[in-house]
């Protein structure tokens, strides 16, 4: 494995990245795709989090469980708990009870997932740096 603070900044960059991507889709009106693509930058930030603290393999999806151990405050966790969420029902029709994700997300989900996905970027920024 690579020197862990090289490997946190992998992973940080392509969160970042990634929440660029959420910002274009949410003025784009993709609200579904948003929610879940905030998901995975959450995760993918929490995880840079992980490997700067030296640990070698990181395994999981679920947001809560990655920040398990982290001292966080409880509206953050609160927050990973919506996104999480949004890993698989934003995705796939038979997710959901009735409709279809496109159609069901709203911009309201979609704009508190972007601020939730920044907040986890900007702790990883501090925790890394």
């Amino acid at each position: 494995m690579k020197e862990p603070k090289t490997e946190a900044k992998r992973w940080l960059s392509q969160a970042e990245n990634d929440l660029e991507f959420a910002i274009v889709g949410l003025r784009e009106k993709f609200y579904a795709q948003v929610c879940f693509q905030c998901q995975q930058v959450s995760e993918k930030a929490l995880k840079s989090i992980r490997y700067a603290s030296g640990e070698r393999i990181v395994y999981g999806h679920a947001l809560v469980d990655l920040a398990s151990e982290m001292d966080l405050p409880a509206q953050l966790k609160d927050e990973l708990a919506v996104l999480d969420q949004y890993y698989i029902p934003t995705r796939y029709p038979n997710g959901l009870p009735g409709g279809v994700p496109y159609a069901v997300y709203t911009k309201r989900q979609a704009d508190d997932a972007v601020k939730s996905a920044s907040t986890v970027v900007k702790l990883a920024h501090e925790q890394i740096e």
